[in-house]
């Protein structure tokens, strides 16, 4: 299979949230047929939906990967699963969330698998971090720009970036 292009979306709001973004993406590094090639700034995000926990730390992260969507996705499930992610509460708090949002140009509609990730163009959290690395992606099936869904969020609320990166000597092609 050829190598494809893919954008992951990572938070954390439970226990060392640097340490686990660290942690998610070294184990990330050390998967065969994915090589992280760029990270986006680390934001600090209010919660959505459910409202009675921690902020978030958010990034996004560039990937190739000649992995297969269903096989990315198991990947980082695989982790989040490593790492104690524990689903009780929908958009509750985690020590780790790894969402695929984009995999080359695929649409890809199936119960266990939305690709480009279907909340992703209303997330400013996400928006934002992805524009930084992926502005000028199309987001497939929308007709616009990453860069033109974070403009079009507008000043976002409770999204604050943050004055510092995750340190990533693994990075294999121009990261932050």
């Amino acid at each position: 299979m050829r190598e494809i292009t893919a954008y992951l979306g990572l938070g954390t709001n439970l226990g060392r949230r640097m340490a686990n973004l660290e942690e998610a993406l070294l184990r990330l590094h050390e998967t065969e047929g994915v090589r992280i090639t760029r990270l986006s700034s680390l934001y600090e995000t209010a919660p959505v939906g459910y409202l009675n926990q921690p902020d978030f730390l958010n990034a996004c992260a560039e990937v190739k990967t000649d992995r297969s969507p269903d096989e990315l996705l198991q990947v980082l499930l695989g982790v989040e699963r490593d790492l104690h992610r524990v689903r009780t509460v929908r958009w509750g708090p985690r020590t780790i969330d790894l969402d695929l949002l984009l995999y080359g140009d695929a649409v890809i509609r199936r119960e266990n698998l939305t690709v480009p990730h279907p909340r992703m163009t209303e997330r400013p959290f996400v928006l934002l971090p992805l524009a930084e690395i992926a502005g000028d992606v199309p987001v497939p099936g929308t007709g616009r720009t990453v860069a033109r869904w974070a403009e079009e969020a507008g000043e976002p609320e409770g999204v604050k970036k943050l004055p510092y990166s995750i340190p990533l000597p693994y990075v294999t092609e121009g990261g932050v």
